[in-house]
């Protein structure tokens, strides 16, 4: 838990703290001095009397209470100066910023349980250990450079990783990003990433707290923790961007389902950051300038005006918003001739605006001026302007200070000129602004922000199921593959449209279920995993000969055991799977069904529950999208229904957590029904 002795402090002790600054305890007490602590602190060091001018006691016994302690001891004292500390000292906050816990080996998570259970005890808070420390405004308690310019209206940056959280404020301090705090957990012992973000939800006020949150996460160990407080933020008005690394695996594992070799840990994840509104990061430097983006006006459209005085740097940038999903609309009427005149010959100002390397202050503001005021097809303007290193550009950057306060539409500074003009990009940063050097970094990274969608709902509605008669079924069922029987009777209790069939194993039987179901019939085989592989589906059964001639083929396949007979339906073939995966729930897919998904792997995920309108747009969101629409005079699926089998799927799944892999593969989509006409479903209890 957080508490006020962690965010605020009035006294602390630094255990471990030397004259030494090259080493973090020396560091970590130069950090505190260097930011000016308005509080009583304090040096523990067995061998000093004063370290850094500061008053130094050889034993912790002797200090007095004390509400925060940062630790820079060898990790084996660790426990009993926590102890020390937390029941002669008061001491209600401790970061460790030592390693050699359960990073290390079972002897250190030992050491590291030890130290939790004296914090539980007292109601304290730990950070660490294994950490670089705390960073807010009131105090500097990390032992790690740089210190980033602390601002309340700037980032709250949680990371699971003390060397990359360094690395990701040198990639944002330069380009002007501030900071509000930085936490650095470690190892997490009692508060990782879900535990902060949860205190940031539960403690926001919209009129103090910083709207910007960043993550970088290596573990998800409660991903309902992090999807509910990151969704609470983003619906209160925050932004959220994460990396989450590790999501490569170095083999596939074997899977005896499609949903199984397609749902990984790191769909689930991409699954879970959808669901919240998270924007995924695929690296530090994407995160620190999606973060700059968020520092600006939200874009309210997908259409950017490219203005510069360099040809170069605007074709790249309209290719990455282009390739993107965003526009660079084409400019043109007597409000753009007028502009034209302002601008010197040879300008353009079709889109990208092109003012030419001579452009001018002046001319820049008239760009501006008519993007915001004349052209209504313009959501927002990417200003390109840096230097050959020939004069100085402080009016223009002046310039596009004064126009960022004045217009509402955002306005995005990319100032390439990082050496040339490195003054006065410093200037126009010490304005509070911040920079994007890169426009084809911005480009990808302004697209991935547009693109994130909205979190959904805390409360989530699903078509009603019959929980009683689902739970009826799994209570009963053994672990492994149901039978038909049990696979039909579940899919009729979540209200999943099905084909009519049956299981036969002999040929009067067969018979008689063909006559019961009508012509015309499909027959496959029950036993091999890859029916078609083995020749063991058929289609268009039209009379009771074939039935005969089929069912005596078919039994004779190697691993078959039945013969599975079901009505034909004809339309587009499409698919719904769920996995459960561990921590996170169901993952439920979708996608083209059959051989497709296999061959173009193009599914979407989400984590169940899934409502209709969350469906739709997972429908809406699969490559082959066209496909399901219906192309060159094809049947289009109807999508209601399919979204409506999805979002059943998921409400089923809920129900029976014991459902470990499901897929409904293919059912056929066509404008009047979605019916199942195969599905494997495996209990795990």
């Amino acid at each position: 838990m957080i508490n006020e002795q962690l965010l605020n402090p009035q006294s602390i002790v630094v255990v471990g703290g030397s004259d030494d600054v090259q080493k973090p305890g020396g560091k970590v007490l130069k950090n505190l001095l260097d930011g000016d602590f308005k509080g009583d602190l304090y040096v523990a060091n067995p061998k000093l009397d004063e370290v850094q001018g500061v008053k130094s006691f050889k034993n912790p016994a002797d200090l007095p209470n004390v509400d925060l302690a940062i630790l820079a001891i060898a990790a084996k004292y660790c426990p009993q100066t926590v102890e020390l500390l937390a029941k002669e000292k008061n001491t209600r906050a401790f970061i460790i910023l030592s390693a050699g816990f359960s990073e290390e080996n079972e002897e250190g998570a030992k050491l590291e349980q030890q130290i939790v259970d004296t914090v539980n005890s007292v109601n304290g808070s730990l950070i660490g250990p294994n950490c670089v420390g705390v960073l807010n405004s009131n105090y500097n308690g990390v032992f790690t450079t740089p210190i980033p310019s602390l601002d309340p209206k700037g980032c709250d940056f949680i990371s699971g990783s003390g060397a990359t959280a360094v690395f990701i404020m040198e990639s944002g301090v330069p380009k002007g990003l501030s900071f509000s705090s930085v936490y650095s957990v470690g190892n997490s012992a009692q508060m990782g990433v879900e535990e902060i973000l949860k205190y940031m939800d539960e403690s926001f006020d919209p009129e103090t707290s910083s709207k910007v949150k960043l993550l970088y996460v290596e573990n998800i160990d409660k991903p309902e923790m992090l999807l509910k407080h990151a969704s609470s933020l983003i619906r209160k008005g925050c932004k959220i961007a994460a990396v989450k690394s590790g999501g490569s695996e170095a083999g596939s594992r074997a899977a005896s389902s499609h949903t199984g070799a397609l749902a990984s840990s790191d769909v689930a994840v991409d699954a879970l950051f959808k669901k919240a509104g998270i924007v995924r990061c695929a690296g530090r430097d994407e995160l620190a300038t999606v973060a700059s983006i968020f520092m600006h006006p939200e874009l309210q459209g997908k259409n950017i005006a490219i203005i510069t005085h360099a040809g170069g740097p605007a074709v790249m940038l309209t290719d990455a918003l282009s390739n993107n999903g965003l526009d660079v609309p084409h400019i043109d009427g007597p409000k753009a001739d007028a502009l034209l005149e302002k601008l010197y010959a040879g300008s353009s100002v079709a889109n990208p605006i092109d003012f030419l390397a001579t452009g001018t202050a002046e001319q820049l503001g008239h760009i501006i001026d008519a993007c915001e005021n004349d052209f209504d097809n313009i959501d927002a303007m990417a200003v390109i302007f840096g230097s050959p290193g020939l004069f100085p550009v402080y009016d223009v950057y002046d310039l596009l200070h004064e126009k960022m306060k004045e217009c509402k539409k955002p306005i995005y500074p990319i100032l390439p000129s990082v050496i040339n003009v490195k003054d006065e990009i410093e200037h126009f940063l010490a304005k509070g602004r911040i920079n994007f050097p890169d426009e084809v970094v911005f480009g990808n990274a302004l697209a991935k922000v547009y693109h994130t969608e909205k979190p959904q709902p805390a409360e989530i509605e699903t078509p009603e199921v019959d929980e009683a008669k689902i739970r009826e079924i799994v209570d009963a069922a053994e672990n492994g593959y149901l039978e038909p029987k049990q696979i039909h009777a579940l899919l009729d209790a979540a209200g999943i449209q099905r084909a009519k069939e049956g299981v036969v194993d002999q040929i009067e039987d067969a018979k008689k279920l063909a006559e019961e179901i009508g012509f015309p019939l499909v027959m496959k085989v029950v036993g091999p995993v890859h029916k078609s592989d083995v020749g063991g589906v058929v289609l268009n059964v039209n009379s009771m000969d074939t039935v005969c001639s089929e069912f005596e083929r078919l039994m004779k396949i190697k691993d078959t055991y039945a013969v599975l007979m079901c009505s034909q339906h004809s339309g587009t073939e499409v698919f719904i799977g769920a996995k459960r995966e561990d921590k996170f729930g169901h993952m439920v897919l979708c996608g083209l069904g059959g051989i497709f998904i296999e061959v173009l792997k193009d599914v979407q995920a989400g984590l169940a529950p899934i409502s209709v309108e969350e469906s739709g747009k997972m429908i809406k969101n699969l490559k082959s999208y066209g496909i399901i629409k219906g192309v060159r005079g094809q049947e289009p699926v109807n999508e209601k229904l399919y979204a409506e089998a999805i979002s059943r799927l998921s409400a089923l799944v809920r129900v029976a957590p014991e459902i470990f892999e499901m897929d409904l593969n293919p059912l056929l989509g066509s404008a009047k029904e979605v019916v199942a006409v195969d599905a494997r479903i495996r209990i795990e209890k």
